[in-house]
């Protein structure tokens, strides 16, 4: 019996470590770059991103909000950092300007942060974060996710075209881990994506022995601020500032949703630990370069993929990923792993993240009025999404970053239709005997 749970656990612990993983990987190679960075200086970061990252999932596990919630990269910060990166040259500005506005503009989000926590601040938040805004955040977050994944499942070609046979084969992958989670009982439901991910890896490698990525060339680098060093660029500074103190939203929504599945309430100190965590790395994340962390809301989809909900394994592979990043020749292994079959597994334990979305409206009934509280944030977000940033090129420039984004733009709308209109006076009583 203790032999069958050390090695449930020891599967398990190897589950997060790939979750974790592909969650990371391509963060730091993205942003890198867009920003036009040296290689050894994008394989720098990327070791950085494995050590804080695994650190930080301890820390939140031990001490923060105390659940198996992976704490990494957050989308939201992702996309904002790589629009800048891209803009760089529209703002008339180089790669570290643009970079030294950004890393201040973090440093005051995750000092703001910190102070919200340290002066237990989070009643005032959660009078701007209501139930209906955290609803709306993570309906917008599971459609941002979505598309990242699925376009990252599908090879673009140099011509601008999909490979074919490589975006067939992640869609192969995509049906295999759904019918393992679907068909293969608690045992390999329950360990379908690390199945998919080692399976999709070994045969991808088989099938297309050619396509190899850029070996590793085993030097370390250390260097702080590595895009640009801290500097009073406002309008940078602004934007990223704001996006940053949004980053609180998914705090709040990650936490609340996962005590739900935990069947927990959730408390005042839970809040405030998590968001001290949160805060300090983001302190952490201007200096070494890094896209700033937050509770990831999609975890509550691997949860619910796997059923492991025992903090013991996900602390431990917050201790491997945290050791890889210390050994060059790991993060070379590792990266060999094809991102078509990573982003493919994703999409698949992210299709979870809807019913995390449905069931946050759960009770929640709504009329031919009050349901512009939901359709109307999440709908006009979803569209600003599909739509290409460069039809926005009227729109000034700085402000570009915040309106291309649609899930900024769609929890900004809900928070001001939350404060703005008492939808309590539209609500009618659906009970037709009264």
């Amino acid at each position: 019996m203790i032999k069958q749970e050390a090695t449930v656990t020891t599967l398990a612990s190897f589950q997060w470590l790939f979750f974790i993983f592909a969650n990371t990987l391509v963060v730091p190679i993205s942003v890198g770059a867009a920003f036009q960075l040296p290689t050894e200086i994008i394989e720098m970061i990327i070791r950085y991103s494995f050590i804080f990252t695994g650190l930080a999932c301890i820390l939140q596990a031990w001490v923060g909000h105390r659940f198996p919630l992976m704490e990494g990269h957050s989308g939201l910060m992702w996309g904002l950092l790589l629009n800048m990166g891209i803009s760089a040259s529209a703002l008339g500005l180089d790669f570290a300007t643009v970079g030294g506005g950004i890393a201040t503009g973090i440093i005051l989000a995750g000092a703001v942060t910190v102070l919200v926590a340290l002066f237990n601040l989070i009643s005032i938040v959660q009078k701007i974060v209501t139930p209906m805004v955290i609803s709306v955040y993570i309906f917008l977050l599971t459609f941002h996710l979505i598309f990242i994944f699925f376009k990252g499942m599908l090879k673009i070609c140099e011509n601008g075209t999909i490979d074919l046979s490589v975006s067939l084969f992640s869609i192969g992958v995509v049906i295999f881990v759904s019918l393992l989670k679907i068909k293969g009982g608690k045992g390999m439901g329950n360990f379908s994506i690390l199945i998919g991910i080692i399976v999709g890896w070994v045969l991808y490698r088989i099938i297309f022995p050619t396509d190899l990525p850029i070996s590793s060339s085993g030097s370390i680098s250390f260097t702080i601020f590595p895009f640009g060093a801290p500097n009073l660029e406002y309008g940078i500074i602004f934007v990223t500032f704001v996006a940053g103190i949004l980053n609180l939203t998914n705090s709040f929504a990650s936490i609340k949703a996962t005590a739900e599945l935990y069947k927990e309430e959730v408390k005042d100190n839970q809040y405030r630990r998590s968001i001290f965590v949160t805060g300090s790395f983001g302190l952490i994340s201007a200096i070494f370069g890094l896209v700033p962390f937050t509770p990831f809301t999609s975890t509550i989809g691997f949860l619910e993929s796997t059923n492991l909900l025992k903090r013991a394994p996900f602390i431990i592979s917050g201790f491997m990923f945290m050791s890889l990043g210390f050994i060059p020749s790991f993060v070379g292994f590792l990266g060999t792993m094809p991102l078509t079959v990573g982003n493919a597994v994703l999409f698949v334990a992210y299709l979870q993240l809807f019913g995390t979305s449905l069931n946050s409206l759960k009770g929640t009934l709504f009329n031919s009025i009050t349901i512009f509280r939901i359709a109307g944030p999440v709908l006009i977000g979803v569209s600003i999404m599909n739509i290409p940033p460069a039809l926005f090129g009227s729109v000034p420039v700085l402000l570009q970053p915040l309106i291309t984004n649609g899930l900024i733009v769609g929890v900004f709308i809900s928070i001001f239709m939350e404060k703005l209109i008492n939808w309590d006076k539209f609500e009618v009583n659906l009970d037709m005997g009264k």
